[in-house]
């Protein structure tokens, strides 16, 4: 077999390059990775690819110089042929001790970073539940008093000091309500399931979203009609894009001409490993929500699907933790991209036929390893 035809299988981006740094071979995922064809990426140095004064062009330098292999992890990669910079792990070695050449493969970090993120934030979320469900029998019984002993103050105490008494009583139900949140997360009864398609649950919750959170905002669409379906619960991926669509929405609030886009698209390559089942699974069906708000915080992003982390006034952090939780229950990951003036939502699922075969165990956890 070809040595071209092996590199050009893999699904990391690969450049060979001469002992001046221009490129004299590029993979697929190397003319994916910088949105550019082979023969366009032939006729540059790697200088004229990467942001000036990036390690990559002295780790290659290095590499050159010593003719022995290095490496770079965690390397922030800005391009002009991409607008947000990536983080990958950089691998540079040479082809031969007498050749001048230079092989070059990226391994990029963003996606396994943020799965490993969300196993994180799932570990949260159960050490969350386990405290929820061994304090919330005790801690609901003396609310339950609370609440009727402020019920009592209302009737018998003076006008000016019923308002005091309603707040005891509205920050009771407050506590229980949120006590009901978090034990939504202990819920592990199996859910039934059934093949749907995306788009009929994405249309619904437009309707609900323009008639209700999303009033006055411009919704666009952009679907891959030949989508296969997923094995999913209508119900709760219902609940998952509508809260994104709401988190959404609340962001325009001040944005003029605030616009929601819904993209659906066919994307394979994205494998993971779950629990009790030797294949990997693929996540081919992407779903994403973007909206032109201000962004999330930099600092808040990597934080973002953890329990009671939020950027609200008011809110309780949960909405987030709860659409992730039903996400790996689908066996899908979600992860977020902001900047000022796109913030997006992408979420990844298997399709059907996939999540068929897996065991109804591996499902619930959808773990990632």
């Amino acid at each position: 077999m070809p040595a071209t035809a092996v590199l050009q299988a893999l699904p990391q981006p690969i450049l060979v390059l001469d002992d001046d740094r221009h490129i004299q071979f590029a993979n697929y995922a190397a003319e994916a990775f910088f949105g550019a064809s082979l023969s366009m990426l032939t006729r540059q140095k790697l200088d004229d690819l990467i942001a000036f004064g990036s390690p990559i062009i002295s780790l290659v330098e290095t590499v050159v110089q010593r003719r022995a292999p290095m490496n770079e992890y965690r390397v922030r990669i800005g391009s002009s042929r991409f607008g947000d910079e990536r983080i990958a792990d950089v691998f540079a070695s040479p082809i031969s001790d007498t050749d001048g050449r230079t092989t070059l493969l990226i391994q990029e970090r963003t996606m396994s970073d943020k799965i490993d993120r969300q196993m994180v934030s799932r570990g949260a979320a159960r050490s969350v539940t386990g405290l929820a469900a061994m304090l919330a029998h005790e801690i609901k019984n003396p609310l339950s008093g609370i609440r009727g002993a402020a019920q009592l103050l209302e009737q018998s105490v003076p006008s000016d000091e019923v308002p005091l008494a309603r707040l005891i009583r509205d920050e009771t139900d407050r506590i229980v309500g949120l006590i009901d949140r978090v034990e939504v997360f202990g819920d592990e009864r199996p859910v039934e399931r059934e093949p749907i398609n995306i788009h009929v649950i994405l249309d619904r919750v437009k309707l609900l979203a323009r008639n209700g959170v999303a009033r006055g905002i411009t919704f666009s669409e952009e679907y891959d009609p030949s989508l296969p379906p997923v094995l999913g619960n209508r119900d709760q991926l219902i609940q998952v894009f509508l809260n994104l669509i709401k988190n959404a929405s609340e962001a325009l609030e001040r944005t003029h001409k605030p616009e929601i886009k819904l993209y659906t698209a066919f994307r394979p390559g994205i494998r993971i490993s779950v629990a009790g089942v030797a294949e990997r699974i693929s996540l081919p069906l992407e779903i994403v929500i973007e909206d032109n708000g201000p962004g999330v915080p930099p600092d808040t992003l990597p934080f973002l699907f953890d329990p009671f982390v939020t950027t609200k006034t008011n809110g309780s952090g949960l909405g987030l933790a709860l659409v992730a939780k039903i996400i790996g229950d689908h066996g899908g990951v979600i992860d977020c991209e902001s900047r000022p003036g796109r913030t997006r939502f992408r979420i990844l699922l298997p399709v059907a036929s996939e999540a068929f075969h897996t065991p109804a165990q591996t499902i619930r956890e959808g773990s990632a390893r």
